[in-house]
């Protein structure tokens, strides 16, 4: 397939967009617009433009309303356009990339694709929503993103065979983010297995799915979430669930979605074509150089129990490797907690 071949569709030019993202694309500039102004624009009543802004604080983004001036979003930031993304895609990952959409709204970007057929080989699908009402992180946790406030996107690829350490997969994709990152000049870190943190605050996460066939083809959907502008009430329920998170306008980076997002999709591509060349290998310096547990001391909750040492790296398979009083110890999964200093 080459390059002209790929496809892009955004929600809105996939069919009729609710009010509320209609709404939400006129607020997006970070101005005041009046109910007037806006109901004249979209060709709908004041109550009903009222009725989307209520729809958009019900799905969590922070809308402010003052009389006299009307409504705005407190951050100004373009909607996800697949058009937009597809155009900032270098050629190679262009052409390798079969489809790729922006939604509105979905449950997860990761069960859409799960239930699309497997791509071809060398073949991408890729999909994007401004919103999710069923976001999953890791262990079935939830992943809480309000329209605009983040990049939710998932990416299927077909192996031709499943590769033997496909568990080290989320470690070569934390690279790939922190690759993506750069031109930000953001200084994040990688948390064993699929955690990005900047500060010891949770950024983003990785959840990898798979889908395959004994001693057969496998395809994977790799889902990443990265927070981009959630807003302080949100960071504040995040952190009362005790899971300390930050976004990237906290962090005092301003992007566009759009741009990221291409960045993300290009260098996963590339790196699942170094993945299913040389597993680790390519990735594992720099995952080393950025790993946020090497000389802690925490705790690693697995099947077996919990094993309390020293974080000390990880192996060329992806292995957490654990410093005891027995001797090193290797964890292929389970969740650390870093201890708190004594």
């Amino acid at each position: 397939m080459s390059a002209r071949d790929a496809t892009g569709e955004s929600a809105r030019s996939s069919g009729a967009l609710p009010l509320a993202a209609r709404v939400f694309a006129q607020l997006a500039d970070g101005r005041f617009h009046s109910g007037e102004a806006l109901a004249e624009a979209l060709g709908v009543s004041r109550g009903a433009v009222w009725k989307a802004v209520r729809a958009l604080r019900d799905s969590g983004a922070t809308v402010h309303a003052v009389p006299n001036r009307g409504y705005r979003l407190p951050q100004a930031g373009e909607p996800l356009a697949a058009e937009q993304i597809l155009s900032r895609l270098p050629e190679g990952a262009r052409g390798a990339v079969r489809h790729l959409q922006t939604l509105w709204q979905t449950d997860s970007t990761n069960s859409v694709l799960l239930g699309r057929p497997n791509p071809p080989f060398g073949q991408s699908d890729v999909v994007l929503a401004e919103h999710q009402s069923a976001g999953r992180g890791r262990r079935g946790r939830a992943w809480l993103a309000p329209p605009g406030g983040a990049i939710c996107l998932s990416l299927s690829w077909s192996f031709r065979e499943v590769p033997p350490d496909l568990g080290a997969l989320s470690l070569a994709v934390g690279v790939c983010v922190l690759r993506a990152l750069r031109d930000t000049g953001l200084a994040a870190q990688l948390k064993w297995p699929n955690d990005i943190l900047v500060q010891r605050h949770k950024l983003g996460g990785i959840l990898i799915e798979l889908r395959a066939e004994s001693a057969g083809p496998a395809c994977v959907v790799i889902g990443i979430g990265l927070n981009a502008a959630l807003g302080e009430p949100l960071l504040r329920q995040i952190a009362a669930l005790g899971l300390p998170a930050t976004d990237l306008a906290s962090a005092g980076v301003t992007v566009s979605r759009n741009v990221l997002a291409a960045a993300l999709v290009a260098q996963v591509l590339q790196g699942l074509q170094d993945f299913e060349r040389s597993a680790l290998r390519p990735f594992i310096d720099e995952w080393r150089a950025a790993d946020a547990l090497r000389g802690a001391q925490v705790d690693v909750q697995s099947a077996a129990g919990t094993v309390h040492g020293i974080a000390r790296g990880i192996d060329l398979h992806g292995a957490l490797l654990i410093e005891t009083t027995q001797g090193v110890r290797r964890f292929i999964s389970g969740e650390v907690t870093v201890r708190p200093a004594q």
